[in-house]
């Protein structure tokens, strides 16, 4: 506790996001910037005194591309700015112990590292089956005994420990309602997303680690982001064991595998020709982390590689989401306009502009383009004289090109990860 400092308190209220929803005490990034020093010395006070209370959560709702709601819960300002230290003082501490295939939520890591991860494992790797695994509602089924057993594992100063339980123990403040919490995180807490990886790092990763040197009879791979994880099994024995042996797992700590969201699918360099001596169709694809992966060849040498597609359902809605904003802005200035798409526009190049993607990046921008004339053109009776010519000029000026923004996985992925050399200081990374 004695590492949470005034300093270390400014420099995680400097580290929220400026524009974010305020909680339950309406209070925003600016106003409580006002009185920064006098407030943040209040803040620190309390927090090392024990006075500090932690204030609920209060729940919103995010539509989910299946058309269901996802519960997001909003803390009030200085409990971010708190939890945003804890989360700095627990990230030094954690990161030595959690293990190279956990990419959700740490520092240094992006999806991309972890879709990179997968691509090379199931290329260069014995993988014959990939198991894409899900967990059900998992930040609402988090227990909180078993979470405070894990904590204690590596925390043992009692204020910390207590500082934790209050924000679990705060409660959901829903239309002026409150109501309590005995299991789960609130989805959007700052300090969720490292609970979340400390609680699966025991419950899945180290168990995992475990089985696959001790029962797995050939090459088990595996890759996690947060709840979301993809094995590969070299044996198809191995992979429906493990199914098993991980719904009993899983149970012993409050949490259930989503079997609608999990498949067992036969993928890998040999997938296509074994399943055609059966008499069967062409391999099983699987989503992961916004992308369709399925096996492909290269076009020039002909080897097996791992194909990555944009989900087809997510891009149908948000495109239909893209088009619904601009039709009701098409009245607003055009450059106000061009400004908002073109960051629309690069943000989904910015992460979906991987190798083998450009077909479904080029419909995306299509769409986008198309979508922005017809409003244009449905402004008024005047607008209607714009031509297509015309308007290329203003796709030139805002909408930026689709191309490949992100490099091979296997490049990438040998620079962040060299391999091992005896002499190396680096070492050994196990996917």
């Amino acid at each position: 506790m004695h590492h949470i400092t005034i300093d270390l308190l400014l420099g995680s209220y400097y580290a929220l996001k400026h524009h974010a929803a305020s909680g339950v005490d309406d209070m925003t990034w600016y106003e409580y910037g006002e009185q920064l020093e006098d407030r943040l010395a209040d803040l620190h006070g309390r927090v090392r005194s024990g006075r500090y209370r932690a204030q609920p959560s209060k729940r919103s709702w995010l539509p989910k591309p299946d058309g269901r709601q996802r519960p997001i819960g909003i803390a009030c300002l200085e409990d971010k700015i708190v939890q945003q230290a804890v989360v700095r003082v627990l990230s030094q501490i954690y990161e030595e112990d959690f293990l190279g295939f956990s990419y959700g939520f740490r520092p240094g890591r992006s999806p991309h590292n972890a879709l990179d991860a997968l691509w090379v494992a199931i290329t260069r790797r014995k993988v014959s089956w990939v198991l894409d695994a899900d967990i059900r509602s998992f930040f609402d089924a988090i227990d909180h005994r078993w979470l405070m057993r894990f904590i204690e594992h590596r925390i043992v100063d009692p204020r910390l420990l207590r500082l934790i339980r209050k924000w679990l123990r705060a409660g959901i403040s829903e239309d002026g309602q409150w109501s309590k919490t005995t299991v789960g995180t609130p989805q959007g807490a700052v300090i969720s997303p490292i609970l979340a990886n400390i609680y699966l790092h025991y419950a899945l990763d180290l168990w995992v680690n475990k089985w696959r040197n001790d029962k797995g009879r050939g090459e088990v791979i595996i890759v996690r982001y947060c709840d979301d994880f993809v094995l590969g099994f070299q044996y198809r024995k191995d992979a429906l064991c493990f199914e098993q042996e991980l719904q009993e797992r899983l149970g012993i700590f409050g949490l259930e595998i989503h079997h609608d969201k999990t498949r067992l699918v036969e993928f890998g360099r040999f997938a296509e020709l074994n399943r055609a001596k059966r008499g069967e169709g062409k391999p099983g694809t699987f989503d992961f982390l916004g992308f369709t992966h399925s096996c492909g060849r290269t076009r020039k040498s002909g080897r097996f590689t791992v194909i990555r597609k944009t989900i087809a359902k997510r891009l149908r809605v948000k495109i239909k989401e893209v088009r619904e904003a601009i039709m009701s802005c098409r009245h607003e200035p055009v450059a106000q306009q061009g400004k908002w798409l073109r960051s629309v526009v690069q943000g989904h190049l910015n992460y979906f502009g991987v190798p083998g993607n450009r077909p479904r990046t080029d419909a995306f921008r299509t769409q986008v383009i198309r979508a922005w004339f017809a409003a244009l053109r449905r402004r008024s009776q005047k607008a209607r004289r714009l031509t297509w010519e015309r308007f290329q000029r203003l796709v030139k000026t805002w909408i930026p090109t689709a191309k490949r923004l992100h490099p091979y996985p296997g490049e990438r992925f040998c620079v962040t990860h060299p391999r091992w050399e005896p002499y190396e200081v680096v070492p050994h990374v196990r996917i």
